[in-house]
């Protein structure tokens, strides 16, 4: 008869998996490195395979492990979901919302939002994630997002709420230094700032008379909060958000031959709308994110 294994260990594979090494996924499940590797030691038998083995790239999960991790993200996300539910019930004037966002919105955009929410709603709890990538609401990785396209989830409610409006941007004293360009061809004689390893499927379909590639750029940074950064320091000229350049007094350039817009989605799993908080806070995250995109003209 074969022992289902324990909750608190593949808890423990989990992070393992998450974190990379033993140690990062002790201080995540804020436990010793030993207790840790102990409970992945006792996995081990119950399963009767080993989940890692050491190589000179550091340590890597076996087959065995990788085919888990779909199934244990699912368990992981469905337990934080239970236990922000189980708050909510038991403080039904309060509780937790997790809500998720791209890292240029949850570090330029949210933050002064949810002040206001917190304000209003002190006795709500907020947990905020940062990731470029669209978070799965059916299964509750985060109970409300902001989004950049409309979802494609049949159980997902959703609300347009207004348009992002992105273009080429620099700072007023690098185009002191380095005058401003009046089209494409001039724009390419300048620094400019992009891509690196990751490019995303967007940017190949920019119109700006030439192919995009790596080497077009002169900084090059995967992260968009280290580009709209780098914009701001002088750098070069880079694409950012209108609303974004608008506020940090960025220079719009070349606005009536190049520019696009992203729609701007407000969502949330369908068995939520009876939740008071969740509607608080999706409602909220609606009427802030339509001023914002307003911003943009």
């Amino acid at each position: 008869m074969t022992t289902t294994p324990d909750w608190d260990l593949l808890q423990s594979l989990h992070a393992v998996l998450e974190a990379g090494s033993f140690s990062a996924a002790a201080r995540l499940r804020r436990l010793t490195q030993p207790t840790l590797g102990r409970h992945i030691d006792q996995l081990e038998r119950q399963l009767g395979a080993p989940l890692f083995v050491r190589s000179p790239r550091g340590l890597q999960p076996t087959d065995l492990a990788l085919a888990l991790r779909p199934h244990l993200a699912d368990m992981s996300a469905a337990g934080s979901a239970a236990a922000r539910d189980i708050g909510g019930l038991v403080n039904a004037e309060g509780g937790v919302v997790r809500v998720t966002v791209s890292e240029v919105v949850g570090i330029e955009v949210i933050p002064p939002m949810l002040a206001r929410f917190m304000a209003d709603h002190p006795r709500i709890q907020v947990e905020l994630a940062l990731s470029n990538k669209n978070e799965d609401l059916s299964r509750r990785d985060a109970d409300v997002a902001v989004r950049m396209a409309r979802p494609t989830q049949n159980s997902v409610v959703a609300k347009k709420v207004g348009e992002v409006a992105l273009g080429f941007h620099a700072a007023p004293d690098y185009l002191a230094r380095r005058g401003t360009p009046r089209d494409f061809d001039e724009l390419v004689d300048h620094t400019l700032i992009g891509f690196d390893r990751s490019f995303p499927e967007l940017a190949k379909e920019i119109p700006v008379g030439r192919p995009i590639t790596r080497e077009l750029f002169a900084y090059r940074t995967d992260n968009d909060v280290a580009q709209l950064a780098a914009i701001r320091a002088g750098i070069g000229i880079g694409v950012c958000q209108r609303q974004l350049g608008l506020r940090h007094g960025l220079v719009p350039l070349l606005p009536d031959i190049f520019g696009f817009g992203l729609d701007l989605w407000i969502c949330m799993h369908e068995t939520l709308r009876g939740s008071p908080r969740m509607r608080l806070m999706f409602d909220h995250l609606a009427r802030e994110f339509a001023a914002y995109a307003a911003e943009g003209g």
